[in-house]
């Protein structure tokens, strides 16, 4: 039954992702409103049914590319110690997804959604989503740690600081790169995030007191 299920599953997380992967080569091929959700089926080979099994419209299924990477970063946070300052988990999370092709699917879709206010108001509502898993997560950090009390200011305070910190890092990446996609770029993107927690972390002291980031500072830490 067990075995069933784990297979049941792996090909719902297979259907899903091929979903996602159509959407997001349709985005790139034929820009914003320019393809259907008969065209995503297509090109995933399912029916239109099927799709609507798994999200509610093109802009949902673009948006799990964000949910992904988010959901990634997660998993690592959760395997981090329980006695670890969570702002440092964050960071260690985001440095654990090592290859910088990791944020390569996230990037793409920030940029190919810019200039589309529908697609650039989902994409925003799938960091703010992202909120309560961080909440939640944070929450499960509490509830291991023996005589810690759970401050719901806090955690919400914390996760919407660390989401915050996340626009921000795209914000400044696409404003100094642009549609710029190569692995180096990336790389960029990967480690302004990683910062952007740093940021947090250290009280958000004064520029001059935290080194930025230099290529030649990057290359050494990749």
């Amino acid at each position: 039954m067990t075995e069933t299920l784990s297979r049941r599953e792996l090909n719902k997380a297979a259907t899903r992702q091929a979903i996602t992967d159509a959407a997001l080569t349709l985005l790139r091929r034929h820009g914003p409103g320019n393809f259907t959700v008969e065209d995503i089926a297509e090109m995933a080979g399912i029916s239109r049914r099927t799709f609507f099994n798994y999200f509610g419209g093109i802009e949902a299924a673009l948006a799990s590319v964000t949910h992904g990477f988010l959901d990634s970063a997660l998993q690592q946070f959760r395997q981090r110690p329980a006695d670890e300052p969570i702002l440092e988990s964050a960071r260690a999370a985001l440095m654990q997804l090592a290859d910088p092709m990791t944020v390569a699917p996230l990037a793409e879709l920030f940029t190919l959604t810019q200039e589309n206010a529908l697609l650039s108001r989902s994409e925003l509502e799938a960091w703010d989503h992202c909120t309560e898993q961080i909440i939640s997560a944070a929450r499960e950090r509490f509830a291991a740690t023996p005589g810690a009390a759970v401050d719901e200011l806090y955690l919400r305070a914390l996760a919407g600081a660390v989401i915050s910190c996340g626009k921000a890092a795209m914000d400044v990446w696409f404003s100094q790169r642009g549609a710029d996609l190569s692995p180096a770029s990336l790389a960029v993107l990967r480690q302004l995030l990683i910062d952007a927690m740093g940021h947090l972390g250290s009280g958000f002291g004064s520029p001059a007191a935290s080194a930025p980031t230099t290529p030649t500072l990057l290359k050494e830490r990749l």
